[in-house]
């Protein structure tokens, strides 16, 4: 049964143009224009954040006011 000819896409847009309408397609087409417009702007916005942080960047820990101490054993037993 191979691919689809050209027939066969241009029923299928036939029978998609009468169960929704142009203007509902029309409105589709144009919210992914949008969305697509917002991550291209905000892929580029985070590109051009980058250059500005510097070379090596630091992550800070938020100081809880707490101290944790701790001892660190081997979990094997040797064998002596």
């Amino acid at each position: 049964m191979g691919s689809f000819s050209i027939w066969h896409w241009l029923v299928v847009l036939a029978v998609v143009i009468i169960i929704f309408g142009t203007k509902k397609l029309r409105n589709v087409g144009g919210d992914l224009g949008a969305a697509i417009r917002n991550f291209k702007s905000s892929m580029k916005e985070e590109g051009e954040a980058k250059p500005e942080q510097g070379g090596t960047e630091e992550k800070k820990i938020p100081e809880s006011g707490r101290v944790i101490d701790a001892e660190v054993t081997s979990k094997e037993k040797s064998k002596s």
